[in-house]
């Protein structure tokens, strides 16, 4: 917008009888350094904007006069255009005084009124920065200019301090709302978000509210306008803090630090990064990471969100994925990566000092290794989910032949077996080419996109273990269901924004897996708890018997799965036995890992003539390449031998624990583990080790000590 520095080249605007800032066309006054958003209006239309301004559905206010002069007509014998007759500056009656977090006291409101006005009141005092001045022209006395300084209802921080947007404004009746712990609001919120009717949400609601204050028809009452007004927030809430996306995503971490565990804005020399970790998240993490696996679903998004989502998943108790940390970047450089996965580790470590995790399963072969290891300390795992995934539906996309398609992946689950069978991968790959030179559009695609790199990912698999087929699985349930909550017809004008991606991650997305952990370990929401059991392809495999599969005992080139909602209905898995095996289902064709391969290649690890799975392979090459590689004689056969007597006995320990039907027993057969000094006590010095007599001048003195702190305790 041009800059005007006269105010007679602004125009004289005529609003109808009732306007508001919405309805006038506002100029830029001033000059390119210092200049603000004005208006001129008829003087006497001055109270209509100011009743229109504080009918303000989404803020509604008041306006006080916080300053105010007069001259005299007559009064200046030289003057400007923009010189004022009467001079008067509006501000919104919630601010000043608190200015959010970080804040200070306007000067002006060194002293409080003794008026009635509601201005003074300290508790409508939030900090509220929308101000206005409203200048009688001397030039023009029958011309007002506005020159509005702050149009926005927020503080100081840039957050909306008031009115049905603001989070923390609960209203006039703050006193008399029961209790509402942490638990129930984000169940209460969870619920509204997954856009639960808000009748059921009430209804849960005051039974979570009951829990620590009993039946109350006024407490039901309150409740119910706590939820109508929360749900009114959550409508009405926006991603947009800011029309700018980079200034709208600062205002964010600057309120929301506590969900934030790494930031690095954008410079010349830094790249954009973004860590979130709620505090759900972070308990989650450290409750169900220590000693166990924490697995990543890498770039997602890198074609359609302006920067890349890389989430940290944990397995819950039910081996179901469980989104932990979010990471917002382009960069995935060694440096950068350091930098974040540093920040995490030492949130995590704030918590729990011994937390330590067993393994990372990553799942594109360009990932940084290196800081993994270094920082993490831990085996680092390589998942074919990515891989299985692109091929097939690029498969289904591309060849219009269900018989040419069960081939051709099936020709592309042998070049990553190769890696094993002592084949060249680059002859299986040749062939490929040239068995199905015919179809060109899936050919064009695999040598565009995987043939130059192709060989970086075989390297990858043939290195790192491979991580199994529920894992996969797992992580593969967690993709799907955050791509179904991000490409929304709804959003697609915003993915190019970073403020609506971590807006749907926190509140939609936290709310979803919050309310699937909580109706599972409190056993609630019985339909929630279904849905979230059945989430993964694996428990969906295992829920088929096994009298529903019929396996090709003469060739082992298919396996028929009869369908369990429809009897008539029976679904051929082509190349069974692989993690290529190819379904004609609905699930499967969308590329994902459906239950009938699942449940196929369980029943074929139990029958002679399959290959086994390319995790327990690579299993196998491992303890192959420890065996083969020491010299006889040799410090590097002792490594070996160290090695795999820790790997033994930890698998000795895990097989134990898990068909044990009494822990106590397996707890007092664990060797005794010394802690710190600190935590030392006669309990657990072993009863070979005599402890050192104390003297009677010590007992008696600590006993005097202990009657001594009775009394006290009395007194108190």
């Amino acid at each position: 917008m041009d800059i005007v520095e006269s105010i007679l080249d602004i125009p004289v605007q005529d609003p109808p009888e009732d306007f508001s800032s919405a309805d006038l066309t506002w100029t830029k006054f001033g000059t390119a350094d210092r200049h603000e958003d004005v208006a001129l209006i008829p003087y006497e239309q001055v109270d209509a904007f100011i009743v229109g301004e504080c009918s303000n559905v989404e803020y509604p206010t008041q306006f006080h006069i916080e300053r105010g002069r007069k001259r005299s007509k007559g009064e200046l014998k030289k003057y400007k255009s923009d010189e004022y007759l009467e001079y008067r500056w509006y501000w919104c009656s919630f601010g000043p005084e608190n200015y959010g977090e970080g804040g200070d006291v306007l000067p002006s409101r060194r002293y409080r009124l003794q008026t009635r006005n509601r201005a003074p009141r300290p508790q409508s005092m939030r900090g509220c920065q929308c101000n206005f001045t409203v200048k009688r022209l001397y030039s023009r006395p029958s011309i007002a200019l506005i020159i509005y300084h702050e149009r926005r209802h927020v503080n100081k921080s840039g957050f909306v301090c008031h009115g049905p947007l603001d989070k923390d404004a609960i209203g006039p009746g703050a006193k008399k709302i029961p209790y509402i712990c942490n638990e129930i609001q984000q169940q209460t919120m969870s619920m509204i978000y997954l856009g639960i009717p808000e009748e059921n949400v009430l209804e849960k609601h005051i039974e979570g509210i009951e829990r620590y204050c009993g039946a109350n028809p006024k407490v039901n009452s309150l409740a119910s306008q706590y939820v109508h007004k929360l749900g009114m927030i959550i409508k009405r809430s926006t991603h947009e803090l800011d029309l700018d996306d980079q200034a709208s995503i600062r205002m964010w971490v600057e309120r929301n630090k506590k969900s934030i565990f790494f930031y690095q804005d954008s410079s010349e020399t830094d790249p954009f990064i973004l860590g979130v970790q709620t505090e759900w998240q972070l308990q989650q993490m450290v409750r169900f990471g220590h000693r166990s696996l924490i697995a990543t679903d890498s770039t997602f998004g890198i074609k359609r969100l302006k920067y890349p989502l890389c989430t940290l998943l944990v397995f819950d108790s039910r081996q179901h994925a469980l989104p932990v940390a979010w990471v917002i970047t382009r960069s995935f450089a060694k440096p950068d990566v350091t930098k974040w996965m540093k920040a995490l580790l030492d949130r995590t470590r704030g918590v729990d000092q011994r937390w330590e995790i067993s393994g990372f399963l990553i799942d594109d072969a360009a990932t940084e290794i290196d800081p993994i290891r270094e920082l993490f300390c831990c085996p680092v795992l390589f998942s074919l989910w990515r891989v299985r995934r692109s091929w097939l539906r690029n498969v289904v996309k591309k060849c219009s032949n269900i018989e040419v398609q069960r081939e051709i992946f099936k020709c592309l689950g042998k070049i990553v077996h190769s890696i094993w069978g002592g084949v060249d991968p680059s002859v299986v790959l040749e062939d490929l080419i040239q068995d199905f030179v015919d179809q060109t559009a899936f050919i064009e695609y695999f040598k565009a996109s995987w043939v130059p790199k192709i060989e970086m990912w075989l390297s990858t698999m043939r290195m790192l273990p491979l991580a199994s087929q529920e894992a996969s699985g797992a992580i593969e349930a967690y993709h799907v269901k955050l791509k179904a909550k991000l490409f929304d017809d709804s959003h697609l004008g915003a993915l190019q924004r970073v403020d609506w991606l971590v807006h749907k991650l926190t509140t939609e997305l936290h709310s979803a897996y919050w309310l699937d952990r909580y109706a599972d370990e409190s056993d609630s929401f019985q339909n929630v708890k279904e849905e979230y059991i059945a989430s993964t392809s694996w428990h969906r495999a295992q829920q088929i018997p096994n009298s529903a599969v019929t396996l090709d005992d003469k060739n082992h080139q298919f396996a028929k799965v009869e369908s369990q909602k429809d009897g008539s209905v029976t679904h051929l898995v082509w190349n069974p036995g692989s993690e290529f095996a190819f379904c004609d289902c609905a699930w499967s064709m969308q590329g994902n890992l459906c239950k009938h391969v699942i449940k196929v290649n369980m029943m074929c690890e139990n029958c002679e003539g399959y290959q086994p799975s390319m995790s327990y392979q690579s299993f196998r090459e491992i303890l192959v390449d420890l065996w083969k590689k020491p010299m006889d004689d040799s410090v590097a056969l002792d490594e070996s031998v160290a090695w795999t007597h820790q790997m033994l006995n930890q698998i000795k320990q895990l097989v134990e624990l898990t068909t044990s039907n009494d822990i106590g027993a397996v707890v007092n057969n664990m060797p005794l583990k010394w802690v710190s000094k600190k935590g030392r006590t006669f309990v657990g010095i072993p009863a070979s080790i005599q402890a050192p007599p104390s003297s009677s001048k010590t007992i008696s003195k600590n006993a005097r000590r202990s009657r001594k702190r009775k009394r006290l305790s009395r007194l108190r």
